[in-house]
């Protein structure tokens, strides 16, 4: 079973810059929005809402987020859950109060244990470019965990072209380059570009459900209902059952330059709840 969420029905938040230590919002060719922040909530979140978007499975948060140039997000808290992020296009700056400082760029991944408690920031530095990311919150096995961060930068440039790159897995092994990082739930994440022509299969098995974002461009799919998704679209599935993505026509928006050939796709696989 497979359920669509479009893009057009997804809460957009645009918060006043102050609220998290930002100058206030400027008028520059660089910026590709009016406000420092334009974010996208698949699910409930800060101001948002809504009992039949509370979560799915272990994904209790998914927020694609654009940054302007030289803004970010002021040191915050979080305790009690597994947090991933997924960098689009620039660069993001963590910082956090166990000393760890680290700047990635497109393809990388930073992940946070925040079990007892830890203290964060995350900052777009360049000066003329904008940052997009896609943050996940996933509940975590268990509370009081010891917090713990690490960042993945793809294994290879290549390692999500017309296959699916493994970037986040349930604990089992020390992070590194060539290996997905280990978060603390039955969950898995992955990635994959899909060029013009192509095409890519990917499995639910039976008790598994999946939580399918189209970062860029757009595909067709098919299977278990099939459809079409498009830059910011999500797709709830239910297992058992293969999903088959192809990409579709270009598709061009107001944020980015020029019409995205191909399909950039972000999926997390999770147990059933």
């Amino acid at each position: 079973m497979a359920v669509m969420v479009p893009a057009s029905s997804l809460y957009v938040s645009e918060p006043p810059p102050h609220l998290f230590g930002n100058a206030g919002n400027e008028k520059k060719a660089t910026w590709t929005n009016g406000n420092w922040l334009k974010s996208r909530f698949h699910f409930s979140f800060a101001e948002y809402s809504d009992s039949k978007r509370s979560g799915f499975g272990v994904l209790r948060v998914m927020n694609d987020d654009l940054v302007q140039p030289a803004r970010g997000f002021g040191t915050h808290p979080h305790r009690n859950m597994e947090i991933v992020t997924y960098i689009v296009s620039g660069q993001l700056t963590h910082k956090d109060s166990m000393g760890t400082e680290e700047t990635l760029g497109r393809g990388s991944v930073q992940f946070m244990t925040a079990g007892t408690g830890v203290r964060h920031s995350e900052f777009n530095h360049d000066p003329e470019k904008p940052l997009r990311f896609v943050q996940m919150w996933l509940m975590p096995n268990r509370s009081g965990l010891k917090p713990n961060y690490g960042g993945r930068e793809p294994g290879a440039p290549t390692e999500r072209d017309g296959r699916w790159a493994h970037l986040a897995m349930p604990v089992s092994s020390k992070c590194s380059p060539d290996k997905p990082v280990p978060i603390n739930c039955d969950a898995n994440i992955y990635a994959a570009e899909i060029q013009p022509g192509k095409g890519l299969e990917f499995q639910v098995e039976a008790g598994r459900q999946a939580y399918v974002l189209c970062v860029e461009g757009s595909a067709r799919v098919g299977g278990l209902g099939g459809g079409k998704l498009v830059r910011h679209d999500g797709m709830q599935v239910v297992g058992p059952g293969v999903l088959s993505f192809t990409d579709a026509k270009p598709v061009g928006s107001t944020e980015i330059r020029d019409p995205e050939p191909g399909c950039h796709l972000l999926v997390v696989e999770m147990s059933q709840r």
